[in-house]
């Protein structure tokens, strides 16, 4: 008899082309074996059919935008019904003229479209122009949510955010209040090949850490799968970057389930309680203690 309190995740770290269709097939690939090997949730990393091209600004890069659904969205809609899996994956998508989204995206077991989430907090630093491309996500939709709501799936809500929203124990939390069982973040980051070593380590390290502080604090299990390989800038300025892997799922106290390496692909595979999160919260209970009367300043830019 299966346990359905115990569900099978897999995230997915892979390199990218820039040939979109070559990128696809190495992530349906690895999307197939993590299935093979008993995935019931199966989630990608940020912007996984297309290289990073955040590393400058370039009007042409808007023709590798879709709609939702379009052609990548219908992929992966199909590749969820066939393999009876949640699947969770990344667009770079066309809203309408003029307004472009880095949206995740979620599909239920049959391939319907269980909900998407569009990237919140956008960097602008060196080699992650990201404004250029991408326009914040509404912060509540036309139904009044929350831009910051779990997708109900039917492995459980899942609380989706994006790359530099892992920064942001806002997010995290938010998310938490609104009932998410799980968060994920799909992640593209990496180093300055330019960087010395043990800067490199302590970006790494902080990138971890926080993300493992978001599990304690909210006492949920984090999926953060992260992609490899180096991508050379795409004018010749500079090295380009190594993203460094390191995908990782961790439980609700931090504790490392599963945890890849920097350097080539790989599928993480975990078994996630869904009841440990209730259990924890009983002996610690930080969403009870927290007091909300005295958090009226956290709506202000700076206390000054």
């Amino acid at each position: 008899m299966t346990d359905t309190r115990q569900l099978r995740v897999a995230a997915i770290q892979q390199a990218c082309s820039p040939d979109k269709n070559e990128s696809l097939a190495t992530s349906e690939r690895l999307i197939r074996a993590a299935v093979a090997d008993g995935a019931q949730l199966v989630v990608l990393q940020e912007l996984h059919a297309t290289l990073y091209f955040c590393q400058n600004e370039d009007t042409d890069t808007f023709n590798l935008a879709e709609p939702i659904p379009g052609p990548t969205s219908e992929h992966l809609a199909g590749l969820a019904r066939e393999l009876d899996v949640v699947l969770v994956g990344s667009i770079f998508e066309r809203r309408m003229n003029g307004v472009y989204h880095n949206t995740a995206v979620v599909f239920e077991r049959d391939g319907s479209l269980a909900g998407l989430y569009r990237k919140m907090h956008i960097p602008d630093d060196p080699g992650f122009y990201e404004k250029f491309y991408f326009t914040p996500g509404d912060a509540q939709f036309n139904d009044g949510h929350s831009g910051f709501t779990p997708i109900d799936t039917s492995v459980g809500k899942l609380g989706l955010l994006v790359c530099w929203d892992q920064w942001y124990p806002e997010a995290a939390r938010l998310m938490a209040l609104a009932g998410a069982e799980l968060l994920i973040y799909p992640t593209a980051i990496g180093w300055d090949i330019t960087d010395k070593a043990d800067e490199q380590q302590r970006q790494l390290e902080a990138w971890v850490t926080v993300q493992r502080g978001h599990a304690v604090a909210n006492n949920l299990p984090v999926i953060a799968p992260n992609r490899v390989g180096t991508e050379p800038h795409p004018e010749g300025i500079g090295d380009g970057i190594r993203f460094w892997g390191n995908s990782f799922i961790c439980g609700p106290q931090g504790e490392f389930l599963a945890r890849a390496g920097d350097a080539g692909e790989s599928i993480l595979h975990a078994v996630i309680d869904r009841d440990r999160s209730e259990s924890i919260r009983r002996i610690w209970p930080y969403l009870r203690d927290r007091r909300i009367e005295a958090y009226g300043d956290i709506l202000k830019r700076v206390r000054d």
